[in-house]
């Protein structure tokens, strides 16, 4: 096999530090982690600076395979029916003759994981496979998306904080066995979109504040030596958004809030494009993004359906109001047929190779 250099010299992607970066959100459904290590090295090269496992196998429909963390916890049962139309199963509830202090999470196997597809990836950097300045991108759900997803409306706020302290130890112990400049933690901000957009009903009686303060408290525990970023999202269950943005304020409302308050550096967020958005409107609120220097803005602009032509117009309308931007996909590959992601991983390195480094350039 090519050597990272090999590859990068015949994909196009160039150094480090000359071509535009582009970003993979975290599913991609090949076979298992070494399958997405190659293949994302051998077509993107130097444009991706960071790898994901591809969440493969029981991971691959995002938090879907938390649901059995829950259903293993006597203090729930499962309810009849759903709550709300965009929800993969009826929701959990507490048993009558159960206490919320009775709900105790063990491990939610989100640490057991990364660890596994770091030997991986330490494996093929050390033959070569893998460039020296990649990182691993764990990318993790904030606690709001499995529990909204699968705790009752009525007892949500109690597991959440619960849940919540779980998830933080997952972290923990991913730093803690992960090297820390190999090492990429990306927060998946679905759930508290949709409360931000109004879509579905929210926990909070401040809605921004709550999603703030929540969010912040996950962005806050990733150390300051481990790079950090933020994927926020409209949904993709059954390939489809539960609402198609306006346009990109409310993506700006929210980060920018984050942004502003986070204690630690931001290393990059990434916000989605409609495929069928290229008009100025859609874009216009990115002049009021207020990014940190250090930030890196991905804008998740590249459809299959029209390919480079379309991806092209997009990144030409955002570009009168966000100059410096890497590309990505609008969400995860995970509910992507896998004979598709060659396809797709092949335009973002022909995106990149048509943009100008110096118009989008790395920071």
């Amino acid at each position: 096999m090519k050597t990272f250099a090999q590859q990068a010299e015949a994909t196009g992607t160039g150094t480090v530090h000359n071509r535009v970066p582009v970003l993979l959100l975290g599913s991609v459904p090949l076979a298992n982690a070494q399958a997405v290590f190659s293949a994302a090295s051998r077509l993107l090269g130097a444009a991706a600076l960071r790898l994901p496992d591809g969440e493969t196998g029981a991971r691959s429909n995002w938090i879907a395979w938390q649901r059995s963390v829950f259903a293993s916890l006597g203090a729930l049962q499962a309810s009849a029916h759903k709550e709300r139309a965009y929800q993969l199963f009826p929701p959990f509830t507490l048993r009558p003759d159960r206490a919320i202090t009775d709900v105790v999470f063990g491990p939610l196997g989100f640490a057991r994981e990364a660890i596994a597809s770091y030997a991986v990836f330490k494996s093929l950097k050390a033959r070569g496979e893998i460039g020296q300045h990649q990182r691993l991108q764990v990318a993790l759900p904030t606690a709001w998306a499995p529990v909204y997803s699968f705790i009752s409306y009525r007892w949500q706020l109690a597991v959440h904080g619960r849940y919540e302290q779980a998830l933080l130890h997952e972290l923990a112990q991913i730093c803690a066995a992960i090297p820390h400049d190999e090492l990429t933690v990306q927060w998946d901000v679905a759930t508290e979109m949709s409360w931000w957009e109004g879509v579905y009903p929210s926990p909070y009686e401040n809605v921004e504040r709550g999603v703030i303060d929540s969010v912040l408290r996950l962005l806050s525990a990733v150390p300051g030596s481990v790079e950090l970023g933020v994927h926020l999202c409209y949904g993709s269950m059954n390939n489809r958004h539960w609402k198609e943005p306006a346009d990109t304020a409310n993506l700006v409302g929210l980060t920018n809030g984050l942004a502003r308050a986070l204690p630690r550096a931001l290393d990059y967020v990434h916000l989605p494009v409609p495929q069928s958005r290229n008009d100025p409107e859609y874009f216009a609120p990115l002049a009021r993004l207020n990014l940190p220097a250090q930030t890196m803005l991905y804008l998740g602009l590249l459809h299959l359906d029209d390919g480079l032509p379309g991806a092209l117009r997009r990144v030409e309308a955002a570009s009168r109001f966000a100059p410096q931007f890497g590309i990505a996909c609008e969400c995860g590959l995970g509910r992507r047929a896998p004979d598709t992601i060659n396809d797709w991983l092949s335009l973002h390195a022909t995106v990149a190779r048509h943009m100008n480094p110096h118009t989008v350039p790395l920071p």
